[in-house]
C-alpha cells in the first residue's frame, strides 16, 4: 500500500491526516497515512506533507535530527511533497520575514523561490478567502490564511499557480506543490485530491 506521511514536529498534523483520508475516500483509493518524524520513517514513504506551524521550529528540529536531509533526498528522487504555509517556507531556497528581514533559518531549498513570511501580517490579521488554482483545475476553493507567507520570486523551474491580492500564494514544480494558505482547515479537499494524483 502507498505510504503517505505527515511530518509531525508541530502544526496542523491531525487536520492534514483527516483531509488526506477524505480525499482518498473520494478517489476510491486507500492509502496508509501516518505521522512521521524520524529520518528512518521518512525514507520509507511514498509521499509527504509538510504542514503549517512555525517554520523555524519545524526546520530547526529537522536539521538537528536529519529529517530535513531525508526529505530532501527522497524529494530529489521523485517523492511528491505538499508544503503548506510553514511547509512552503521550508521548501524555499531563500526566506525572509516581512518585519525582521532575512531569517537565516534551516530550509530544504527544493524550490527555486524566495518566500516572505508573515507576508499578509501577523496572527491578528489572519483571514479567509476564495482562491482560484486554475493549473490544478480548482476554479475556487475557500481557504484560511494564517500568518501566511507569499512568494516574492520564482526561478524558471517553479510555476506560480495561484495569486491573491497581487501575491503568489501557490506554486508547483514537478511533484512538489506548495501553498501559502491552509486547505486542511476547510471542507474542500481538492488540493489533496490533486496531490494524490502526483503519487
Amino acid at each position: 500500500m502507498i505510504k503517505i506521511g505527515v511530518y509531525s514536529v508541530q502544526g496542523d498534523v491531525r487536520e492534514n491526516i483527516v483531509a488526506l483520508k477524505d480525499a482518498s475516500s473520494k478517489a476510491g483509493l486507500e492509502y496508509n497515512v501516518n505521522t512521521v518524524v524520524t529520518p528512518e520513517q521518512i525514507m520509507n514513504l511514498d509521499a509527504i506533507i509538510l504542514p503549517g506551524g512555525e517554520s523555524t521550529v519545524i526546520g530547526g528540529a529537522g536539521a538537528k535530527d536529519g529529517a530535513l536531509r531525508a526529505i530532501k533526498e527522497k524529494a530529489k528522487a521523485g517523492m511528491p511533497v505538499l508544503g503548506i504555509c510553514a511547509g512552503m517556507v521550508l521548501l524555499a531556497k531563500q526566506a525572509s520575514d516581512h518585519t525582521t528581514g532575512v531569517t537565516g533559518q534551516p530550509l530544504l531549498g527544493l524550490l527555486d523561490m524566495q518566500v516572505e513570511r508573515n507576508s499578509f501580517g501577523h496572527q491578528g490579521r489572519s483571514f479567509e478567502a476564495d482562491v482560484c488554482i486554475a493549473p490544478l483545475q480548482i476554479p475556487k476553493i475557500h481557504v484560511a490564511f494564517i500568518r501566511a507567507p507569499s512568494v516574492l520570486a520564482v526561478g524558471s523551474t517553479v510555476e506560480s499557480i495561484a495569486e491573491f491580492d497581487g501575491k503568489t500564494v501557490a506554486v508547483r514544480s514537478g511533484k512538489i506543490i506548495a501553498t501559502a494558505f491552509h486547505p486542511e482547515l476547510g471542507a474542500d479537499t481538492s488540493v489533496y485530491e490533486r496531490f494524490l494524483e502526483t503519487i
